[in-house]
């Protein structure tokens, strides 16, 4: 097999694979490089109409990655709603994502949380952050989860960039599980910092 037919052969594989991706912004990547690839060696075969195709596939991953990477952080482009732990729909989102909420947070206690909240993009629930009141007007995040098409983004980011969700009830503070700084870096990048034990975002009142 010769240098071509392997590029080539890579260009298709990587197509392939990233229809397989379960994240949104790794498919429109992995799409676009597979593309980009497949353009450059059709055009070195002389296979004109596959470099059309996968020249306009190229643009709509660039239109598609600009506009997600764009409203990435953008509050317009998400909407917070704060239901009732006892909520119906709250409780589908739990029950169809299980498995994949005990994956990454083990010690999780479906039911011990106060207060929920659903991240909504359009009309796609893309993340679940559960608290309870932990006293000395406190919050204690206990569930923080974004569903796998969107784990590459932020989404939680929203119920803590809003502090009125918290504030209406009278907090002053929210309290993410240390592992939580770790694990998802961009708690700094809101305010949250380590204090002892613990690690606190301090709200902004009004």
């Amino acid at each position: 097999m010769d240098v071509w037919s392997i590029i080539g052969w890579g260009g298709s594989a990587l197509v392939v694979w990233s229809l397989l991706q379960t994240r949104i912004l790794r498919l429109r990547i992995l799409n676009l490089i597979g593309c980009v690839i497949l353009v450059g060696f059709n055009a070195a075969v002389g296979v004109w109409p596959m470099v059309g195709m996968n020249a306009v596939l190229a643009v709509i991953n660039i239109v598609h990655l600009w506009r997600l990477l764009r409203h990435r952080h953008d509050e317009t482009a998400y909407q917070v709603l704060e239901v009732d732990k006892a909520d119906a729909y709250l409780g589908y989102v739990l029950d169809r994502h299980a498995k994949d909420i005990t994956r990454f947070n083990p010690d999780f206690t479906p039911g011990a949380s106060e207060y929920a909240f659903l991240v909504q993009h359009d009309d796609r629930t893309v993340g679940v952050v559960l608290a309870h009141d932990a006293g000395t007007g406190r919050a204690q995040i206990d569930l923080d989860y974004v569903v796998p098409k969107y784990r590459d983004f932020t989404p939680g980011e929203f119920v803590y960039r809003r502090s009125d969700v918290f504030t209406d009830h009278g907090f002053h503070q929210v309290l993410a599980p240390p592992r939580m700084l770790d694990s998802t870096p961009y708690l700094k990048n809101l305010g949250f910092h380590r204090t002892g034990d613990h690690v606190v975002l301090d709200l902004r009142q009004g």
